[in-house]
């Protein structure tokens, strides 16, 4: 972002002629352009209530991210122009979520709130057994204390970072089984979340009983959002009925997916992302899923299940850390705003615009030459950092250099996703080096307007001026488990 444009903002002026032409162009561009279909249409939803937001000079921010150890999840959300740190609980909830809030029930066991909550995830996801947890991460430590032991593997396509260091703290192994396409940055086939059918199974023969389950997260983000589509849901279900191992989803992300099978699988373009999403869990004999992505809430994830006997596994667990089995972390009200927003997060028109807000940054940054995978996935544009910054090894971590001078040009917060969050080989205590430096800019649902990711690609374009000059960072202090979210750093 240029001086003029920095002062405009700090004056809060618009210049209304020349910013309607260019939203116009742009959204054309990406409609044009857009590898996967799905492009920036007029919202399905008008504003309701805004917030404020705080704008500070370069010379603040630089002081800002000195402070924080040049970490930037130890800014203030204040001192932040644009945040795309994550999609996880940062949506804005609608009309009938809130409204849904004044009816929950705060009752300690067989509140009414929970039942609506387990005919919700039934209604949507045809699971009938429900255990609510505090958000993504507990059900995950409920679920894989209950289900995992030391030496045990998982396998499947490539879990997220407290997937990750669940699996890994029990003492259980991944074995990766993402299909090659994935780790291929010039390759833009539609399922780039897919299994590897034949590494899957490999694994599974080798293996045998070791392997206590298959998980498949969808979409991928550690691949870039990347979906899976159905036809390899199926494949993957075929086998683990073959080789009788249990699968299992993480589904944070499940109505992106369901939206991109329609749009990308032939067989599915007629089917609705409600049948599409049935058919999808019909396969698995349950989920875990972090209720603050498509359920669009602030806090709650639930556990979802077939089987009695492992519902009564897991439920000490989830008692003994999250709470009752009527609530497990959640309040009365919050189970009231999952229920509404399962429903809304699956709604066709909604799904149309967020993806289309996606592939707009990720189409508009492609043709300013900044590398990104595409086709775009459906919550966040994923930069690669290593690519963009060439000069700057993998151990001085180019995505988070990239994600300081970013936040230092145009107030933008992303995360790191490349050999920071990787972390250590457990065994080893080697740090792991990622397959890909990427910088994620993930999209919150229903918060920013076009012309909020216009701020952001405008700032890469300054930041890509003068990218040769970006450093590397060092660890001045390493966390020990997941580094990349309380870790601090120095320039190298």
């Amino acid at each position: 972002m240029n001086e003029r444009q920095s002062n405009l903002l700090h004056n809060r002026r618009v210049e209304f002629p020349f910013a309607l032409f260019y939203a116009t162009f742009m959204t054309y561009a990406a409609c044009e352009n857009a590898s996967n279909g799905a492009f920036m249409i007029m919202p399905p939803y008008k504003t309701k209530m805004v917030e404020p937001i705080r704008i500070l000079t370069k010379k603040e921010r630089i002081v800002k991210i000195r402070r924080a150890g040049y970490n930037l999840f130890f800014l203030k959300s204040e001192d932040v122009t644009i945040d795309l740190l994550t999609d996880s609980g940062t949506g804005a909830m609608s009309e009938h979520q809130w409204a849904a809030l004044m009816e929950g029930d705060e009752s300690y066991a067989g509140s009414t709130s929970f039942f609506r909550l387990k005919k919700a995830v039934a209604d949507i996801l045809g699971f009938r057994l429900v255990i609510p947890t505090h958000q993504g991460r507990g059900a995950e430590a409920a679920f894989n204390k209950a289900v995992l032991k030391k030496g045990d593997i998982v396998t499947g396509n490539s879990p997220f970072d407290t997937t990750r260091a669940h699996i890994e703290h029990v003492g259980a192994t991944i074995v990766d089984a993402t299909c090659k396409e994935a780790f291929s940055f010039k390759n833009t086939s539609a399922f780039k979340g897919n299994v590897d059918i034949k590494k899957l199974e490999r694994t599974l023969k080798q293996c045998g009983d070791t392997v206590a389950y298959v998980l498949l997260t969808m979409t991928c983000n550690s691949m870039g959002g990347q979906p899976i589509s159905l036809a390899n849901i199926k494949d993957v279900a075929r086998l683990c009925t073959a080789y009788k191992r249990p699968l299992y989803y993480d589904i944070a992300r499940f109505a992106e997916n369901a939206f991109f099978i329609q749009e990308r699988e032939k067989k599915y373009r007629t089917w609705s992302v409600h049948a599409i999403v049935r058919e999808m869990m019909k396969h698995a004999d349950g989920a875990l899923m972090s209720a603050k992505k498509d359920a669009i809430v602030n806090m709650g994830g639930f556990i979802a299940l077939r089987s009695a006997e492992l519902y009564g596994r897991i439920s000490p667990y989830s008692i003994l850390n999250e709470g009752f089995l009527h609530y497990g972390g959640m309040s009365g009200r919050d189970m009231e705003a999952l229920a509404v927003g399962l429903h809304e997060g699956t709604e066709e028109k909604y799904l149309r615009h967020r993806v289309g807000q996606t592939a707009y940054l990720a189409e508009s940054l492609h043709r300013m030459n900044v590398p990104v995978i595409r086709p775009a996935g459906g919550h966040a544009v994923y930069v690669n950092a290593g690519l963009m910054l060439p000069h700057i090894p993998w151990n001085n971590f180019p995505a988070q250099a990239l994600a300081i001078a970013v936040y230092i040009e145009g107030g933008i917060r992303g995360v790191e996703i490349g050999s920071i969050m990787e972390g250590r080989d457990p065994n080893t205590r080697e740090s792991r080096r990622a397959h890909t430096e990427l910088l994620r800019l993930a999209i919150p649902r229903r918060v920013y307007s076009q012309e909020h990711l216009d701020h952001v690609i405008e700032t890469f374009r300054a930041v890509a001026h003068h990218k040769k000059r970006i450093s590397g960072v060092r660890f001045r202090h390493e966390a020990p488990i997941l580094r990349h979210f309380s870790s601090t750093f120095r320039l190298a």
